[in-house]
């Protein structure tokens, strides 16, 4: 990891955010009303460069670390013939994809075909009917409680709402997970917290609530904080949703600026197609409780599948050019 390729993107957080809910833009406010701070140190930004730095060395090992399949490099992240069901709603059946070390796989479908449902299954909130889940070269399908916990230190997931503490400030959201890691200072946890504001263009927000910010602000905080806990790799559970083009612009370049700097692997939830195509290595597309289709963005524009020819059709017809 070149440290000059972090400090560059450091320093040049774009504020990232629709309107908030409330009407006030917190970046048109005064500071001291907003509840914004004064810009970011440059003691702020080494010690949140040092962070990073140190998570990509990790990262890089952590791929290396994964088992080879075949003399070939082996999948971070797994689906082997899974399959779940609610009741008589069956909705994941014999689904089979993966995701390579520092790769990033969008999950493309309609509403209510499994996306988030994979996603769950991957952190071990559900558990497969049938299959294997791979994370990391390990079968969790079966692991205990305890045992999950460990892979959550691995892997992370960025929820749609993005699950912030709506007590807690901005600043003490991202901090959580440093807390708990129990070996920082106060003042090297909070210059990490700033840093890290600034790195995903949330900068001096840290004094804000949830409440105060916009979905797209809430949604970039949610993925500083997931940062905040050193990942392998990070789930993101459709990060477009309810977001203007612009921002849905933004989080695709802060997505995939993080894959590239910090070799994350990521699974990226979306039914939007061309956000798809900017991010994605792979692509799976779900219908009907399947996996229609598995493979590469250019794979996917050859496929004569009439499925997924409707719905690439469909997208292009609803989004505007």
């Amino acid at each position: 990891m070149e440290e000059k390729e972090l400090k560059a993107e450091a320093g040049s957080g774009t504020g990232v955010g629709d309107e908030p809910r409330n009407g006030a833009d917190p970046s048109a406010l005064p500071a001291e009303q907003a509840g914004r701070t004064d810009e970011v140190s440059v003691e702020a930004q080494e010690t949140v460069l040092e962070f990073m730095a140190v998570a990509a060395q990790q990262n890089e090992a952590a791929n290396e670390a994964v088992p080879e399949r075949r003399n070939q490099p082996g999948p971070y992240i797994a689906f082997d013939h899974v399959s779940i069901a609610f009741d008589d709603l069956v909705v994941l059946d014999d689904v089979s994809f993966f995701v390579l070390p520092g790769e990033t796989l969008c999950i493309l479908g309609r509403s209510g075909v499994g996306k988030s449902v994979a996603l769950k299954i991957v952190m071990g909130f559900l558990k497969p009917d049938k299959g294997r889940v791979l994370v990391a070269g390990e079968d969790i399908s079966h692991f205990s409680e305890r045992e999950l916990q460990e892979v959550r230190r691995k892997v992370t997931m960025v929820f749609q709402n993005g699950a912030l503490f709506d007590s807690l400030s901005v600043g003490e959201n991202v901090a959580f997970p440093l807390r708990e890691r129990g070996d920082l200072g106060e003042d090297q946890m909070q210059q990490i917290v700033r840093g890290m504001l600034e790195m995903v263009g949330v900068a001096g927000m840290e004094n804000l609530l949830p409440s105060d910010l916009s979905t797209g602000m809430k949604r970039s905080v949610a993925i500083a904080r997931a940062l905040a806990s050193q990942p392998e790799a990070i789930l993101y559970d459709e990060p477009t949703t309810m977001v203007d083009p612009l921002m849905a612009h933004l989080l695709g370049e802060l997505i995939e600026r993080l894959k590239t700097q910090l070799h994350l692997t990521s699974i990226v939830v979306t039914h939007d197609i061309r956000f798809a195509r900017k991010l994605a290595d792979r692509i799976v597309f779900l219908h009907q409780g399947g996996a229609r289709f598995f493979g590469t963005v250019e794979e996917m524009d050859r496929s004569v599948d009439p499925i997924l020819k409707e719905f690439l059709t469909m997208d292009e017809l609803v989004l505007p050019v």
